[in-house]
């Protein structure tokens, strides 16, 4: 490493975040720049380890170390490189991933880790300001065509691989706009869509077709997209929401999160004013169902509207400020952590339970009935004389995905599902048909976006292999198709 003590000499150091009163007043990301000299001091504390484990504990396995070193010593254009070599998308992992590199870090025992996630996306943008970033052609054409349904990360991973080895590749989204979930999920706030948009001009100068608006199975049918390609990979994503079937759920005002999230991002996209979105917080008592990180993109997208007040339920007991013992080095940390959107308002609730949606004579929420909750015995048990009423008009719920849509796509292809709702593969991302594989959130469930990226990028390299006897394709080391447990 350029500096051997680093670690020693420097504290953990990430970029400010702009003023609260400013960001509201906008959609764009909520950082500011971080200086040069800043980000290669913070890049110095990456130490001599014998075992990196920030490698096993980033999915794509990415080259962490040497590109720390790279950017301390000042050789962008090969840190850059070396990113690029395990990672088709870091202008999206560095604003999206949560980070488990980090929370492997070595540093991370006993001290603030390496700031790994800030020194990636610092060399990409770097990488597209300085024109690093271009299309990559492949040496020959192999004649071979894929399709490639699901245009989220795991879809353009693989796309992009494949179209490097030479296959013709065209990648089909129901949507208007390709993207999935990194166009209409992921708040403008945390991921200014223009990152989006020049990726796939890139893909596109490769020569990856991208065709949006078309929903495979009802506009196009299975029998066709076999008929014109010798491989087809299914990343579709887990996109079916769990729901909370308790009483008043069918009242007016409650929604699922992504009923509510994608308007605000086509307000972005041109194609109405903010104020116009079907569903808006504006004015109203917002209440968010769910902790994890799509409730925190309601609460943000809340402010914005201008609600008059925001609650955050969560079942879960408030998690403690440092890591639990039974949670050691290098394992994710179960921590209390505050996201730019918590630090922006609202109020967080732990240990809670909703227990009815109460509604008004014309059939819309007024109100819900909770109770506080106390997990013993691996049970949630509610808490005698805790019950409440809470007034709201919007309610969002923010409690995770269950699986793949199983009607229509899925139904059409016949392909085997798991007891959990995904689609059956084996080691090689095969599915139960002939010539159809899966990768991503599809076949493994709700997860990571480089998970996804990983899972995009080993897939990509089972196909070709399928394709052509062999592939050269690289494969994550960390990468497995092996259903989660």
């Amino acid at each position: 490493m350029g500096d051997i003590q680093g670690f020693l000499k420097h504290q953990r150091e990430l970029p400010a975040r702009r003023p609260i009163d400013d960001r509201l007043g906008d959609w764009r990301e909520v950082y500011l720049p971080i200086a040069e000299d800043t980000l290669k001091t913070q890049a110095s504390r990456c130490m001599d380890c014998g075992i990196p484990f920030c490698n096993e504990g980033c999915p794509l396995g990415n080259l962490i170390p040497d590109w720390n070193d790279l950017v301390y010593r000042d050789h962008w254009q090969a840190a850059i490189e070396r990113l690029h070599a395990t990672n088709n998308f870091p202008e999206f992992t560095g604003r999206l991933c949560p980070a488990p590199c980090e929370a492997a870090c070595v540093l991370g025992i006993n001290q603030d880790p390496v700031t790994i996630k800030q020194v990636e996306v610092s060399i990409i943008d770097r990488a597209w300001d300085e024109g690093w970033v271009t299309p990559v052609l492949p040496s020959a054409q192999t004649g071979k065509r894929v399709a490639v349904v699901g245009s989220g990360p795991a879809g353009l991973a693989a796309a992009q691989q494949l179209t490097r080895a030479g296959h013709a590749v065209t990648v089909f989204e129901r949507d208007d706009r390709i993207g999935g979930l990194l166009r209409y999920g992921i708040p403008q706030f945390k991921m200014e869509k223009h990152h989006l948009d020049r990726r796939l001009a890139q893909m596109e100068a490769e020569g990856t077709g991208f065709r949006a608006g078309v929903d495979v199975g009802v506009d196009l049918s299975v029998e066709q997209l076999r008929a014109e390609h010798e491989a087809i990979v299914l990343a579709g994503g887990a996109t079916t929401a769990r729901d909370l079937g308790i009483p008043g759920r069918e009242l007016d005002g409650i929604h699922q999160a992504m009923e509510f999230l994608p308007w605000s991002n086509r307000a972005q996209e041109g194609d109405m004013e903010v104020a116009e979105v079907p569903i808006s917080a504006e004015g109203r008592k917002v209440v968010i169902i769910g902790g994890g990180d799509t409730g925190a993109d309601c609460l943000g997208t809340s402010h914005r509207h201008g609600a008059s007040s925001v609650h955050q339920f969560e079942i879960m007991p408030r998690p403690g400020d440092e890591r639990p013992a039974a949670n050691p080095w290098p394992t994710w940390p179960m921590m209390f952590r505050t996201s730019s959107a918590h630090e922006e308002g609202g109020e967080r609730v732990f240990s809670v339970n909703t227990r009815a949606f109460l509604g008004d004579d014309q059939g819309r929420v007024r109100a819900l009935q909770a109770h506080e909750v106390e997990f013993v015995d691996g049970r949630f048990q509610e808490v005698e004389g805790s019950e409440f009423e809470l007034e709201t008009d919007l309610v969002l719920l923010a409690m995770g995905f269950v699986g793949p849509e199983q009607d229509g796509l899925l139904t059409e292809f016949g392909v085997e599902l798991t007891d959990r709702g995904n689609v059956a593969r084996d080691d090689d991302y095969a599915t139960s048909q002939q010539d159809v594989w899966v990768c991503g959130d599809m076949g493994r469930g709700q997860s990571l976006i480089v998970w996804a990226i990983a899972e995009g990028r080993a897939c990509a390299a089972a196909v070709d292999a399928h394709l052509m006897g062999a592939s050269a394709l690289p494969v994550p080391v960390t990468a497995s198709a092996r259903p989660l447990v």
